[in-house]
């Protein structure tokens, strides 16, 4: 996994008490389409995309790379979460060299409102803690996005920044498996 450094990719299957954060599979095609689809999922993310193009891009598994965890409950696919370091050309960083580890994350808008969000980015934080002790995560999320700020504060990523991209007010924070000595 060249993206986040020297992880074994995939990662063994992540379970958490509904959920398994997995690597993709043929089977969740449907629900990429969907996802990427989707005017509500879109809203934050520059609006939907056109489902035919779609039907035509999406390959048979769909995202399989390094960093890419599906979410699923009951064995189908409700989201997904990724983990890839931020670009250097974009605002917001932490280290002077940028190159940060970037949390995202969507979900199936069947799937809002139930706590998966924060159960399936809390294990997938909880795995780069143990996977790359040290390194911080961070987020970039519209202010607007309401739903993103109280996962971002309920995962405890704390403010950095707040900065004009894509048209909009960010916020942009930072997470730490760290804990500051006392």
């Amino acid at each position: 996994m060249t993206e986040l450094g020297p992880v074994a990719w995939p990662p063994a299957p992540i379970r958490t008490e509904r959920l398994v954060l997995r690597e993709p599979e043929a089977r969740d095609r449907a629900a990429f389409i969907e996802l990427f689809a989707s005017p509500e999922v879109g809203t934050y993310l520059g609006g939907p995309r056109p489902r035919d193009e779609l039907e035509r891009a999406v390959p048979e598994v769909p995202g399989r790379r390094p960093g890419l965890f599906v979410i699923a409950l009951d064995g189908a696919m409700i989201g997904m979460i990724t983990l890839d370091r931020r670009d250097a050309e974009r605002p917001g960083h932490v280290r002077p060299d940028a190159g940060e580890a970037e949390l995202g994350y969507m979900l199936l808008p069947e799937a809002w409102g139930r706590g998966y969000a924060a159960e399936a980015c809390a294990a997938a934080l909880d795995w780069f803690a143990d996977t790359l002790p040290g390194e911080p995560v961070v987020l970039c999320t519209q202010t607007a996005n309401d739903r993103s700020m109280r996962l971002a504060a309920k995962l405890g990523f704390t403010e950095v920044a707040q900065f004009e991209d894509f048209g909009a007010e960010q916020w942009f924070g930072v997470w730490s498996s760290v804990t500051p000595s006392g």
